[in-house]
């Protein structure tokens, strides 16, 4: 099979679980790094799926790849080649289907807790609800008038879409480990203190219970994933 095709914006924001889940099942992929300046996958028939990951910016700025990389989606969209968005690749994948991402009603950052708004939601997330899931953003992103909302949260109402069974985009982050999340936390902490958000858990709220969080999490991440490698192309 073609390798899946991994698009990373910033440095400490990279695959994670995501990569780990797909070395377990024996799946290859290819990770372009904006960041460091690398080109975008030349063409979507190269790869078997395409996901993008999450980073601080906005899915609005006018960086010179994110039309290219919007164009890349939708040209994934048109080819059945399954896109999955995670956080700011949600917002993107959204954005190029024609969907508004703006300012969230409120900032989120750590565990929240999900519910489905779709009897689909069972098919990409399991049965067990609400599901306990990590959160870092202040943008989101409405439903594309094609697509399926799936899951909605307290602060932050539209936390997850499908569209065509396949293309998944999701606000939250189900791809962190250990790793990633004490990273942030280090290069986090004024952003968490300074906030006044309701959504916005202290760092030692975020890493009370972290082992027993990632581990209910990344049980998540290992049905999204399973359900969304069903569409790759070979």
């Amino acid at each position: 099979m073609k390798p899946i095709a991994i698009i990373q914006h910033v440095a400490n924001d990279g695959p994670s679980y995501f990569a780990t889940w797909l070395d377990q099942h024996g799946l290859t992929y290819q990770v372009y790094r904006m960041d460091l300046g690398q080109a975008l996958p030349a063409d979507v028939h190269e790869h078997a799926g395409l996901c993008i990951l999450g980073g601080p910016m906005s899915a609005n700025d006018a960086l010179p790849y994110i039309e290219p990389l919007l164009h890349l989606v939708r040209q994934a969209e048109a080819l059945d080649v399954p896109v999955i968005g995670h956080c700011l690749g949600g917002q993107l994948l959204a954005r190029a289907l024609g969907a508004r991402v703006g300012a969230a009603a409120h900032s989120e950052i750590g565990w929240s807790d999900l519910v489905p708004t779709n009897d689909i939601a069972v098919e990409w997330f399991g049965s067990v609800m609400p599901l306990h899931l990590f959160q870092w953003h202040s943008e989101s992103f409405d439903i594309p008038s094609n697509a399926v909302q799936l899951l909605k949260g307290q602060y932050c109402h539209n936390q997850a879409f499908v569209l065509n069974h396949k293309h998944l985009g999701m606000q939250f982050h189900c791809e962190v480990d250990e790793a990633k999340v004490l990273e942030w936390m280090e290069s986090g902490a004024t952003e968490i203190v300074a906030s006044t958000s309701p959504a916005v858990q202290k760092a030692e709220a975020i890493c009370a219970r972290l082992q027993q969080d990632l581990i209910s999490s990344q049980r998540v991440a290992s049905q999204i994933y399973q359900r969304w490698v069903r569409g790759l192309k070979s």
